[in-house]
């Protein structure tokens, strides 16, 4: 990561000549509370953040697996598709896999 430049300074630069044309050095803090591969609980599902943007976060979780038995009393198991869905990348979910900073 970046470290930031001395705050008296603008990018880094000592020339004074060159005070008007320089650009301000500004580290960009990550505004979204959610994070890509993030998981959080939902209804008691387990649900997994695939990506985040300004507006929205893009999340899947997984469908139970379905059994039922055939006309001919066959079982048979089929394991649907993950249903994906779109939330707010501010959504104030418990994230159950983030490290907390020490």
């Amino acid at each position: 990561m970046k470290e930031p430049p001395p705050p008296n300074r603008k990018n880094g630069t000592r020339d004074p000549n060159q005070v008007e044309f320089g650009i301000i050095w500004e580290l960009s803090v990550y505004p979204f509370k959610l994070r890509a591969g993030d998981v959080f609980k939902f209804n008691e599902r387990l649900c997994r953040v695939l990506r985040v943007n300004y507006s929205s976060a893009i999340v899947i979780m997984n469908r139970p697996v379905r059994e039922f038995k055939t006309r001919f009393d066959k079982p048979v198991k089929f394991q649907p598709p993950p249903h994906q869905f779109y939330i707010s990348p501010n959504s104030e979910v418990a994230v159950l896999n983030r490290k907390a900073k020490r």
